[in-house]
């Protein structure tokens, strides 16, 4: 790392941080103008608003948006030392086109990591807390809310022999109920288990079923036994009950990629929207690689208009990404393209992009 690398490295990181904290500012500011009728009806205060919701909102925003933040960042600061002749000197001085791309390979490959952890585990996290708060004090009719939540009708299979069946379940409250277990023997019910709710409990990490019915059944008789409440260790967790549409944004990857086998023993359909989201998580992050030697390269030119024009340019690269990645998206959930090339297609269009700017760019 020499000298210009630390320079060039340091207005790239400055930059795309500056740039991004104005944006979490004014998407707050936005957000608080649109919401602040349902804060006043939530009765909360300031400091639970910010630890209950924007806690989660913050990273939501930033992790969504965190690429194009990226690109815009290298295109403003590249074209300003573009149009101050920095870059023409520093290729006059004998520093080859490959070398002076160097930091941005670096910096680029800093913030590539650091959207990947977060992806798959911060964000998760904070959409946890966001869709919890807004479920609770903002969406009224919102799935987590069991008085008026339409019936769940979950049905699973808990082992090879068991069969259960969730009338409704909240997920906030991790609470649900009616819940029927059948247990089957060749093509005979043995047992039949009836209980009015099932409950988590956070503190053993096991599950309660209150008001318990319990019917063995033998060939000439049956056993019945009645229990007001029971703990029984099934092989599902609270988030494997969860089917709302943004089940697949709360799950870290390791819980994600768990959800995403559970369901394909049960034989759920819909699975392309869970795999495209699990894929994209790791594909984003060369996204933000791509992004930044586009940029990189459109800006370091030195052109009539100055940063306008490679701004200019930089946002219909943008929206041509963007417009590839839902086309991609929507012939994987709603056709037969494979989730993994669905989420891998935009950058390998962008691969070809990169090399064929690099190519044409004055060296």
């Amino acid at each position: 790392m020499k000298k210009i690398d630390w320079y060039i490295l340091k207005k790239f990181l400055t930059t795309f941080f500056f740039a991004i904290f104005l944006f979490s500012i004014i998407a707050v500011v936005v957000d608080v103008s649109e919401k602040t009728d349902d804060f006043v009806k939530s009765q909360l205060g300031l400091k639970r608003v910010l630890t209950e919701y924007y806690a989660g909102f913050i990273p939501h925003i930033v992790a969504l948006l965190f690429p194009l933040f990226v690109f815009i960042a290298v295109i403003f600061f590249t074209s300003k030392m573009a149009g101050r002749s920095e870059i023409i000197a520093i290729l006059a001085s004998g520093t080859s086109y490959s070398r002076w791309l160097r930091p941005y390979w670096i910096g680029g490959i800093i913030l590539a990591a650091m959207l990947w952890f977060s992806n798959q585990y911060i964000v998760p996290r904070a959409n946890q807390v966001r869709g919890a708060f807004e479920a609770r004090y903002i969406d009224g009719n919102n799935s987590y809310n069991s008085l008026v939540a339409p019936p769940s009708n979950i049905y699973l299979r808990v082992d090879s022999f068991t069969f259960a069946g969730i009338y409704t379940y909240d997920t906030a409250l991790k609470r649900g109920g009616p819940i029927f277990l059948y247990k089957v023997e060749g093509n005979k019910v043995v047992l039949n288990s009836r209980a009015d709710v099932i409950l988590w409990d956070t503190a053993g990490k096991k599950w309660k079923l209150e008001s318990l019915v319990e019917r063995k059944l033998n060939p000439l008789n049956e056993q019945v036994t009645i229990e007001l409440s029971r703990v029984m260790n099934f092989n599902f967790k609270p988030y494997d009950l969860s089917r709302d549409k943004y089940t697949k944004d709360k799950l870290t990857s390791p819980e994600l990629d768990r959800f995403i086998r559970l369901e394909e023993l049960r034989g759920s359909e819909g699975l392309n929207e869970l795999k495209v989201e699990r894929y994209r998580r790791d594909a984003t992050c060369v996204t933000v690689l791509l992004l930044t030697l586009i940029g990189a390269i459109v800006a370091g030119r030195k052109v009539r208009g100055g940063s306008g024009v490679h701004l200019a340019v930089g946002f219909v690269v943008a929206a041509l990404f963007i417009i590839t990645d839902r086309f991609s998206t929507i012939f994987s959930t709603k056709g037969n393209l494979p989730p993994l090339l669905a989420a891998w297609i935009p950058n390998i269009i962008f691969v070809f992009v990169v090399v064929y700017l690099y190519r044409k760019a004055p060296k």
